[in-house]
C-alpha cells in the first residue's frame, strides 16, 4: 500500500463531489428555460443532468476481495463515469400568453424539481465535507508518523 493511497481516494471523491454540485447548479438555473435544445426539429426545454458515479477501477470483485484479504490496499477512488439525462416527462403548465404555449395553451416546461435538486446538493456538500475531514486526517496521521521517526 502506497503511503498516498488515501490523499488519492480523497482527491478522487472531492472532484466527483464538485462535478455533481456544477450539475445540481445547473439543473438549477435553467429549472424555467423552456428553450434548450432541438430534438427532431422541436424545441424542447432543458432536461435534468444527472452524475453517474463508478469506481476507478475496472478490477472484478473477486480480485479486489482478494487483494484486501492479502493485505494489499485495493481501493482506487471513484470517478463520474456520465452524465446523463433525466427522463422524466416535461411538465406541463397552463399559461396561453407564453411565447412557447401550445395550440391549448400549454408550455412544456423542464423537468427539474427544486427540492430534488436540493437534496442532490446537501448530499453532495455533505460527501465533500467528510471528504475534507478523511483527507485531514490522513494527513494528521502522516504528519505524527513523521514526528515518531525524529
Amino acid at each position: 500500500m502506497r503511503i498516498s493511497n488515501g490523499f488519492d481516494i480523497s482527491a478522487s471523491a472531492l472532484t466527483a463531489q464538485r462535478l455533481r454540485m456544477d450539475i445540481v447548479s445547473s439543473n438549477i438555473a435553467n429549472a424555467d428555460t423552456t428553450r434548450a435544445q432541438v430534438v427532431d426539429g422541436e424545441v424542447q426545454p432543458y432536461r435534468r443532468k444527472i452524475a453517474v458515479l463508478s469506481e476507478n477501477s475496472q478490477t472484478p470483485f473477486a480480485q479486489t476481495l482478494n487483494a484486501a484479504m492479502n493485505g494489499k490496499s485495493p481501493a482506487n477512488g471513484v470517478k463520474v463515469s456520465a452524465i446523463q439525462e433525466d427522463q422524466e416527462p416535461f411538465k406541463l403548465v397552463y399559461n396561453p400568453t407564453h411565447p412557447d404555449a401550445n395550440a391549448d395553451g400549454y408550455v412544456q416546461m423542464p423537468n427539474v424539481d427544486i427540492a430534488k435538486e436540493m437534496v442532490d446538493m446537501i448530499s453532495a456538500t455533505r460527501s465533500y465535507e467528510a471528504n475534507v475531514t478523511a483527507l485531514n486526517a490522513t494527513k494528521a496521521m502522516l504528519t505524527k508518523a513523521m514526528q515518531i521517526g525524529k
